[in-house]
């Protein structure tokens, strides 16, 4: 295994390095800059190969042992993934490496200086505090050293499970400030490019876990192949629709065939469909091979070539991102195409926050996707003939409509760049969207859709999921102190504290904001009035309290907005210079009076929901004791007359 990785590297680093001397990404100089040297250049071009085939070795060894292969019935990692995470060690370590020789490379490259001159660290951090990417190949070098720790410290599932969705979070940083992160329509080519690397690093780093396993002839082959095969199935989907969205914002259909990015492009494309037949041969032969007969060996034929053919894609890829696409070279956008990554065509009457939609391919294809699963999970409980009560289907729906509206129409489209607009979205995503979606009951719905794995089996996606019910994760965050001061407390600190100020700047930051939003909100309304089962379950009187004590936080963060004398994100809303936004401080008391104004609406929608709720659990405990009265003969009853005649006779 380890000589077809060296020799995969080792080709990867030579397409790297010669399609970037091939298309003159390695002598496009930033006008104004000097030239930073051919070892600043092709040695930045190498490294960064390098460290992308680190960070999917260690993805895909983490993926295998939280979800490819079962741990032991305690919980504990097997031998299979106990392997796969000291795996991921090593190469997280080598990853961490890469990424922190990447910021040297990077900033001296970005300042047109020779890499010998930044081993000087307080030349290094002026420069690296300068650059943007230079900074997340710091952040990315951090994560992945937390990583290698990690793995060399866990031996449960769960932990090995946490230290995967860190590792894939390594990804970020640097996707988000790449050539993707500027010019126009960047926020589509940002959504799109990290669903392009996530899909790539599953892809490729679970071909490589997989192919681990076959040649160690593994009785668990079979079912990482099988499960493996379907993540590579989405993984390619994903690949290529979001390669193409990408590909679109960035170059014209002319450029293709006449710019090297152009054609880097094509030679991107031809390689997935080449991996794409690959993965039909494996699943249909391959897998089928191991599941029928237990002969891995034309599944590590076929493994072993696709490594080779993915390890010439990140090649390409990296090439491509060492080499400028036309749009960032040639075009003259507008400052507040510049700054959003798209134009805005007038004030934002009613019928443009309603239907002038520009599609979120983060919250807008969750929200899709949400809906056609939970809608799934329903049809397939009628079909057995179970009952799911109409009232959740219809709050689910309404809830990722929710998020959609709020993401993808109007709304989310004027919200970046007022804060008006922004603090309606902002009610949107954390009032109304949390309450509608824990009202569905989703997590109920999943286990009841979801069938067990059964004695002596592999846990699967309903023991994953009951795992995460009851993960220390779940109780701390569904903590009352906890819930509280994410949902209120957060709101003060992100406004007050001068971190909304700095965020306006960054598209990644948008989208976390966005994030903390909703996982905030529901996080709050889970244990308050969700239908699931909560890891912490509070008595009535506790969710009450909940509510109240939330109430004020929110009336009082809006009268604040209302009575402040000072811009928020002042800066960043005269750089966009709307001509119909002509006095910062209305719209931002505006914003403040939306806030106050439609925070109340909600914790309204909360109450009666509680009392909804507990009139029903009431009934409910009524019946239960109605039919106990009618088995044991009314005994409770009864006992109940007796005490009081026993009472009574004392008292004569």
């Amino acid at each position: 295994m380890l000589p077809l990785v060296l020799i995969g590297t080792l080709l990867a680093t030579l397409v790297a390095a010669g399609l970037v001397a091939l298309t003159g990404g390695a002598t496009a100089l930033i006008p104004g800059l000097p030239d930073p040297g051919e070892l600043t250049r092709y040695g930045l071009t190498v490294v960064r190969a390098i460290t992308e085939i680190a960070a999917v070795a260690c993805i895909g060894s983490l993926l295998l042992a939280a979800f490819l292969v079962p741990p032991q019935p305690s919980g504990t990692l097997a031998a299979d993934g106990y392997a796969a995470v000291r795996t991921a060690s090593v190469a997280a370590a080598m990853w961490a490496l890469g990424a922190a020789i990447s910021v040297v490379f990077t900033a001296a490259d970005a300042a047109g200086r020779p890499v010998g001159e930044l081993l000087d660290l307080g030349v290094l951090t002026s420069l690296v505090d300068a650059i943007e990417q230079a900074k997340a190949w710091g952040i990315t070098a951090i994560i992945a050293l937390i990583v290698a720790i990690g793995c060399r410290l866990v031996l449960s599932w769960g932990w090995a499970t946490a230290l995967f969705f860190v590792a894939v979070a390594g990804l970020v940083p640097v996707g988000v400030t790449g050539h993707s992160a500027s010019g126009g329509s960047h926020d589509v080519a940002t959504n799109s490019l990290l669903f392009h690397l996530v899909g790539a690093a599953l892809w490729i780093g679970g071909l490589l876990a997989v192919l681990v396993v076959g040649r160690r002839r593994s009785t668990n082959l079979s079912l990482a192949a099988q499960r493996f095969s379907r993540l590579a199935l989405i993984c390619w989907i994903v690949m290529a629709v979001s390669g193409v969205i990408n590909a679109v914002v960035r170059v014209t259909p002319a450029d293709l065939v006449r710019t090297e990015y152009g054609l880097l492009v094509l030679a991107k494309i031809a390689a997935l469909l080449v991996l794409g037949a690959f993965g039909h041969q494996q699943r249909s032969r391959g897998v089928r091979a191991v599941v029928e007969r237990g002969a891995g060996g034309p599944l590590v034929r076929l493994a072993g070539v696709e490594v080779l053919i993915m390890m010439l894609t990140i090649g390409l890829a990296t090439a491509l991102s060492r080499t400028p696409p036309p749009e960032v070279v040639n075009a003259q956008i507008s400052s507040t195409e510049l700054l959003i990554g798209y134009p805005l065509d007038g004030a934002p009457t009613l019928l443009r926050l309603l239907f002038d939609w520009r599609f979120d391919l983060i919250y807008g294809t969750a929200a899709i996707a949400l809906a056609v699963l939970y809608l799934l999970g329903v049809r397939r409980l009628r079909r057995r003939g179970d009952v799911w009560p109409v009232g959740r289907t219809v709050a689910w729906l309404a809830g990722c409509a929710t998020v959609l509206l709020s993401t993808s129409s109007g709304i989310g489209r004027y919200a970046p760049a007022m804060f008006s607009v922004h603090m309606g979205n902002h009610m949107l995503l954390s009032m109304a969207a949390p309450v509608l979606l824990v009202l569905g009951g989703p997590m109920t719905l999943a286990l009841r859709a979801l069938p067990a794995a059964g004695k002596d089996k592999p846990p699967g996606p309903r023991e994953w999921l009951l795992a995460l019910l009851h993960s220390p994760v779940a109780r701390a965050l569904t903590h009352p102190v906890v819930a509280l001061v994410l949902f209120a407390g957060s709101f003060y600190l992100l406004y007050f504290s001068g971190l909304f100020d700095a965020a306006l700047n960054y598209h990644w930051a948008h989208l976390a904001m966005n994030a903390h939003f909703l996982l905030a909100g529901y996080v709050f309304f889970w244990p308050v009035i969700g239908v699931d089962p909560s890891p912490r379950k509070l008595p009535p009187l506790g969710r009450l309290g909940m509510v109240l004590a939330a109430t004020p936080f929110h009336a009082f963060f809006g009268v604040i907005l209302m009575n402040e004398q000072t811009v928020i994100g002042q800066n960043f809303y005269r750089g966009l210079n709307l001509p119909w936004v002509g006095d910062l401080l209305s719209d931002q008391r505006l914003g403040g009076g939306i806030a106050w104004a439609s925070g109340e609406l909600p914790i309204v929608l909360v109450l009666i929901a509680l009392f909804v709720q507990w009139s029903r659990a009431d009934e409910r405990e009524a019946k239960r004791r109605d039919r106990r009265a009618d088995q044991d003969g009314e005994a409770d009853l009864a006992a109940y007359n007796e005490m009081l005649r026993q009472l009574s006779e004392g008292k004569r």
